[in-house]
């Protein structure tokens, strides 16, 4: 496949690909997957809807070719499914494929950080939104303390994973944890990323009085440190990142809320049961998975595809109102990943 050719059909850049890989997770987010919700008897998928590893495979050698130079496993918690590394070790041998990276909790990579990164795995990406053992126990909903999670990112440290911490603010619920978790990634040389919060899917209580915003959260930081923008890495990249003056530690801001970036997105997600979301915030996949498995080429794979990007219409981010948050079908986080 000629990729620069099949590119230049697309109306706007792929770069990355979200794979979902499980719609379960240990852990109960407060952000996303309510304790009253998503209680021991909620339904989660049955194994037969879930892609196969040889199904992933195959679709992201194909959105490779459309351009994705980035993959990114999410679930749920994906560490929960069977032999992680396995996948990883089939995306890694994807030509033109330039980083593998992984969202988790962190509370299994002691068990699988070296295998992941033996594998091919490039980075880690640890949901850490507290470091007080009883405010986190109770945002994880699982009354689990910090500790399982720090053990996991010096797990990941030690494997040679690059580590960053995604933190999502609440107000009223963990904002007085800003400064703290702030000096703790600066001190660990850690990148911290402030994560605004979204109202994605329809479960989490979403409130816009609920949200602290990127500049407020931004104003605390520089009230204790002193900040220098730095340009962004690639086209596309949804955080503003800094760095603490004097070091080469960085701190980013994801802001969908109260600044979007809609107009630059280059980013698909694909989910564990096949459906591809062109955006967080919409709730309407497109099928891949019975597509594919009824007999479709990979011509076939690619041409669908490239047709749902192309007639992509998603710009919630920028539409947001309170019709549209009162009446939008959306997906669960817990469903397609951050």
């Amino acid at each position: 496949m000629n990729k620069q050719f099949v590119k230049d059909k697309l109306d706007r850049p792929l770069r990355d690909l979200r794979i979902s890989v499980i719609d379960r997770c240990n852990f109960r987010c407060s952000y996303c997957m309510p304790a009253e919700i998503f209680g021991p008897d909620f339904a989660f998928l049955p194994k037969s809807e879930l892609l196969s590893y040889e199904e992933i495979e195959r679709i992201a050698r194909i959105f490779v070719g459309l351009g994705v130079e980035k993959i990114r496993l999410t679930g749920g918690e994906p560490l929960l499914r069977k032999d992680m590394p396995v996948l990883v070790k089939k995306l890694s041998s994807i030509p033109g494929l330039a980083d593998i990276a992984l969202t988790t909790n962190g509370v299994l990579l002691p068990r699988f950080a070296e295998q992941l990164a033996d594998a091919g795995l490039k980075r880690v990406n640890i949901s850490l939104d507290s470091l007080n053992d009883e405010l986190f126990g109770q945002i994880n909903g699982r009354k689990v303390g910090v500790t399982p999670v720090i053990d996991g990112i010096n797990a990941a440290k030690h494997a040679g994973l690059g580590v960053k911490i995604n933190m999502v603010v609440k107000k009223g619920l963990n904002d007085t944890e800003i400064v703290p978790m702030a000096e703790f990634c600066k001190k660990e040389n850690l990148e911290l990323r402030f994560i605004e919060f979204m109202d994605v899917g329809s479960t989490n209580g979403w409130k816009m009085d609920d949200v602290i915003t990127k500049k407020q959260i931004y104003d605390v930081i520089r009230e204790n440190y002193t900040l220098e923008e730095t340009e962004p890495a690639y086209f596309g990249e949804v955080a503003r990142r800094y760095r603490y003056k004097g070091t080469d530690v960085h701190v980013g801001f994801i802001s969908s809320v109260s600044e979007s970036f809609c107009s630059s997105c280059t980013r698909a997600r694909l989910s564990a049961n096949g459906q591809i979301f062109t955006c967080l915030f919409n709730g309407n996949g497109s099928d891949i998975r019975d597509f594919m498995r009824d007999g479709a080429g990979d011509g076939e794979l690619s041409k669908r595809i490239m047709d749902i990007w192309n007639h992509r219409i998603d710009r919630y981010s920028d539409e947001r109102t309170a019709e549209t948050m009162a009446n939008r079908k959306k997906i669960e986080m817990s469903y397609i990943g951050g």
